[in-house]
């Protein structure tokens, strides 16, 4: 998997596939000249056609043959040019990846899914972070692009407008990854190419959090909301409003306040929402990081979770379920998001002219004791971990908190 940090590493040679080092001749096991194709065919007694067979399962060969050539494979050091294959298929068996936040575990477990599903089908990754920057995003994608890669995967910025218009012209195939476009369905007759898209639902799962508050008791609940402009901001605010009115509540806008998706913006809008006459007896906060932040308002609010005011969240986070009492969240599938983006785009690279596809992905329900029920019983997935302070303490600052995620 490649990196590009700050966009520099994109223009570095030392990425190349097959680049020539030193004093340009390749060399392969032991210092010595690197091994062709046709050095594999004399020793395993096979054709090049055959060994090109055998390495790119383009074609049926038989046992004894195959092993003959993955044996002189080996005892040779052959490793397949992927440049050199790549100015012949006009394909260079990679994909783009621009996800911001890149720190944040929901991103993380989204990229080990893309990963684990690009090199099961042999290609291999370039990771780029756009910062949830518009121009940067547009830089980014350009990069990769001209990286040539065969497709990329997406979570755009709150205004895609540019990073479209460029994939839109250069026709690349693109997934867009947990955040939503409008549009991704080119209109017919456009010739403009339409987009693939997959996210983990939002409005639903956002819903469920609030009625469940309200099952408590609970009148006056708040919402923590992620950055104006995303699609998981608008769907989980939507939801927000769905559960008020399942469960018969007003909607107050004064408790509906925005965090930016980041654990900074989200203390602020948590202590803004402790500081009304009236404030909320539980919150819903729309993010991971967004729920740091508005536990550390609470810690320096010196109320304690659930006892004065209860907290559910949506992402389920690695350590979530150690803090005392255990958060209770709404889980996304994040790997799973991940490897269907792969197969989205592959499909996409395979059938370039067929009907664009949005896919939503079911989260889980998680439930704990912060929003106030008796603690339940260890979920059997849980892996024993050391345990982190309870709620009512002070947090420190985190690497993961300052990025934003979805």
């Amino acid at each position: 998997m490649g990196y590009l940090p700050g966009l520099k590493a994109a223009l570095t040679g030392e990425c190349l596939v097959g680049r020539p080092r030193g004093n340009g001749r390749r060399t392969g096991r032991e210092g010595n000249a690197m091994a062709t194709m046709a050095d594999v065919a004399r020793s395993a007694g096979v054709s090049v056609a055959t060994v090109s067979h055998v390495l790119n399962g383009t074609r049926p060969v038989l046992p004894g043959t195959r092993q003959a050539v993955l044996d002189a494979v080996d005892a040779l050091g052959y490793t397949p040019n992927t440049l050199a294959r790549s100015l012949v298929t006009a394909r260079t068996r990679s994909v783009g990846l621009a996800v911001s936040a890149i720190s944040n575990p929901y991103f993380t477990e989204i990229l080990q899914g893309v990963e684990a599903a690009a090199l099961e089908a042999g290609y291999g990754l370039l990771l780029a972070d756009p910062h949830d920057d518009p121009a940067h995003e547009q830089k980014v994608a350009r990069l990769l692009h001209e990286r040539r890669v065969d497709g990329m995967i997406v979570a755009p910025s709150a205004q895609p407008g540019e990073l479209v218009g460029y994939l839109r012209r250069h026709a690349v195939p693109t997934v867009f990854l947990d955040r939503l476009i409008d549009g991704a369905d080119a209109a017919p007759g456009t010739g403009s190419p339409r987009f693939d898209q997959v996210c983990a639902e939002s409005a639903g799962p956002t819903a469920r959090l609030v009625t469940h508050l309200a099952g408590l008791g609970h009148r006056r609940i708040g919402l923590v909301a992620g950055l104006p402009g995303l699609s998981t901001t608008r769907e989980r605010v939507a939801g927000y409003r769905d559960g008020l009115a399942a469960a018969g509540l007003a909607l107050d806008d004064r408790l509906l306040v925005s965090g930016n998706s980041e654990s900074a913006g989200a203390e602020r809008a948590a202590a803004a929402l402790l500081a009304l006459p009236d404030p909320p007896t539980a919150l819903v906060t729309a993010n991971n990081a967004m729920t740091l932040g508005t536990l550390r308002a609470l810690a320096r609010h010196g109320l304690s979770v659930p006892g004065d005011l209860a907290l559910c969240c949506f992402d389920d986070f690695p350590w979530a379920d150690l803090f005392s009492p255990r958060l209770t969240a709404i889980a996304q599938p994040s790997r799973e998001l991940g490897a269907r983006a792969v197969r989205l785009l592959l499909e996409r690279l395979a059938e370039p002219d067929r009907p664009p596809r949005t896919v939503r992905l079911p989260c889980a329900f998680v439930h704990r004791g912060s929003c106030g029920c008796p603690e339940g019983p260890e979920r059997p997935d849980a892996a024993p971990r050391t345990a982190l302070p309870a709620l009512s303490e002070p947090l420190p600052e985190s690497p993961s908190e300052k990025g934003t995620s979805s």
